[in-house]
């Protein structure tokens, strides 16, 4: 089988070497440019519709920002601050405590977390800081880490609904997300067809989402990344970025045909790797500049109340800062439950609790690293108008020279977990619109693949505006779901925590430490 999948792959890649060679006797150095210019006018369109924004001292502040900022304040306090208390609880619960064995479902809550981390640590933390910064300076952090922080609660409510309303199959394997507590919750409430019209709704922004961000945002970045390590020794990432495209989309089509066991299985080795090593290389500039973290952190608090005239005004700050958050970790959007859904588990709280890791891991830490290192070495002072993962880049190669290079794999490797954990998203989305079957799952898969082809094609902000849109319109339906849900919520925890408390749920060291004393 691997020699199979080995042949498979070095086949495509020949292929698309061979490419270049005969593009210009098919006309295929026009495939590029024919492709934006046919979804430019989509992409233009949704993004607008979407961004309704109302003006304030000059700035544009999208109304979607602000129900997204509702829910995840809504949950902070109405959970009594669950992102904090909560937190030695998810660490012990992640570790292996409070699990059994004879639970229903597919994954350990382990691999729920790297997949669903798979999901969002990647490129919204290596590209989509540097574009909160380029365009709203180093303040811009502030506001990011606020809404990781506030995003806790969020993640933690819609993933503890997640399970809650999660159907598990005859085979053991598991459907659910907010498609399914929005339509069965709703119906327990008494709302069956408002509930069914939103979980449509849902599933329909969510396949838009595992296109947009989930897939051509990630080989977008990708290709600007091996554009600059390329650079002056091949075109081909240039002039033939669909071909790039098609070798992702052969290796990702690989992964995806197992379902979530075979992403779980992957990203469970894949995603800690890549979040260490990322975080080594962070970590190792702001030490060799350890004398200017103290004025970097200034510069970025300063900058979120005093913004620089370049983009202007606090509320343009906030903007950016809150975007790029929510970009990256996807609190309140609605498409971490649907892997969590999977968990082996029958307690919901306990994966909510699990799922406030993420918004901590992925924007509180990794977004805040990548922000350091930018704001040290100056680059998005010095002129060169770059943005995306092209300034990360710069900022890194500064210090390292070598390190385009070693990025360019990082960011592959980020890509391709993002792409295979949102291609599971876009699944359950999409066979909840269209019927669960083998058949739809194939049809899903290949469109998928496609996309891959066609987004390796198209321009930043053409990509940025699209995936954008896609994430935060899933927030539309599933905030409302939060709402709605939220006391049902709040019965999984009492519940999960009153059996901690009466000794009903053990951890899995006081079971060992009953048996010694035995």
């Amino acid at each position: 089988m691997i020699t199979k999948l080995k042949k498979l792959i070095m086949g495509v890649v020949l292929f698309a070497g061979l490419i270049p060679s005969s593009a210009h006797a098919f006309g295929l150095e026009e495939f590029d440019k024919s492709l934006n210019e046919f979804i430019e006018p989509f992409t233009t369109l949704y993004s607008n519709t979407v961004f309704t924004a109302v003006t304030i001292n000059g700035q544009d502040l999208p109304l979607i920002v602000v129900w997204l900022a509702m829910g995840s304040i809504f949950c902070t306090f109405y959970f009594k601050f669950i992102n904090f208390r909560g937190f030695k609880t998810a660490l012990k619960i992640v570790r292996g405590d409070y699990t059994k064995k004879g639970d229903a479902g597919e994954v350990s809550h382990f691999q729920a977390l790297t997949a669903a981390l798979s999901g969002t640590v990647g490129l919204g933390n290596i590209g989509g800081v540097a574009v909160a910064i380029s365009l709203g300076g180093p303040g811009a952090t502030v506001w990011m880490i606020l809404v990781g922080l506030f995003g806790m609660s969020a993640k933690f409510a819609e993933c503890t609904l997640g399970v809650k309303y999660r159907i598990v199959h005859e085979d053991g394997s598991v459907s659910g997300g907010p498609m399914y507590y929005l339509k069965n919750g709703f119906a327990e409430k008494g709302m069956p067809k408002l509930g069914l019209g939103l979980a449509i709704f849902f599933s329909i922004c969510c396949v838009f989402a595992s296109f947009g961000g989930g897939n051509i945002f990630q080989i977008s970045q990708t290709v600007q990344q091996f554009q600059i390590v390329a650079e002056g020794h091949t075109n081909f990432f240039v002039d033939y970025r669909w071909a790039f495209g098609l070798i992702i989309a052969t290796i990702v089509g690989l992964v995806i045909i197992g379902g979530i066991r075979s992403i779980a299985n992957v990203t469970s080795k894949l995603v800690p790797v890549m979040c260490i090593f990322y975080l080594l290389a962070a970590t190792s500039i702001l030490l060799g500049y350890y004398e200017q973290v103290p004025d970097a952190f200034m510069s970025i608090i300063n900058g979120a109340f005093t913004p620089e005239a370049g983009y202007g005004g606090l509320i343009g700050v906030m903007i950016q800062g809150m975007r790029r958050a929510t970009f990256s970790n996807e609190a309140g959007i609605g498409s971490a439950p649907i892997a969590h859904a999977a968990v082996k588990t029958d307690e919901p709280a306990t994966e909510g609790l699990v799922s406030l890791l993420e918004p901590f891991i992925d924007t509180v830490v990794v977004c805040t690293m990548t922000a350091l290192v930018i704001v040290i070495t100056g680059v998005y002072q010095d002129g060169t108008n770059l943005s995306g993962v092209k300034l990360t880049s710069e900022a890194f190669s500064s210090v390292y020279s070598w390190f385009p290079i070693v990025l360019a794999i990082a960011v592959l490797l980020f890509a391709i977990s993002t792409m295979i954990t949102w291609s599971y998203y876009g699944i359950k989305a999409w066979t909840f619109l269209f019927g669960e079957s083998k058949t739809m799952e194939i049809t899903y898969k290949l469109l998928f693949c496609c996309v891959t082809v066609i987004g390796a094609t198209m321009s930043l902000t053409q990509v940025v505006n699209f995936a954008d849109a896609a994430n935060f319109s899933m927030a539309i339906p599933n905030i409302i779901g939060i709402f709605v849900l939220a006391p049902v919520v709040g019965q999984c925890l009492k519940s999960f925590m009153g059996k901690i408390d009466s000794g009903e749920i053990k951890s899995n060291r006081e079971i060992a430490a009953a048996k010694s004393a035995e």
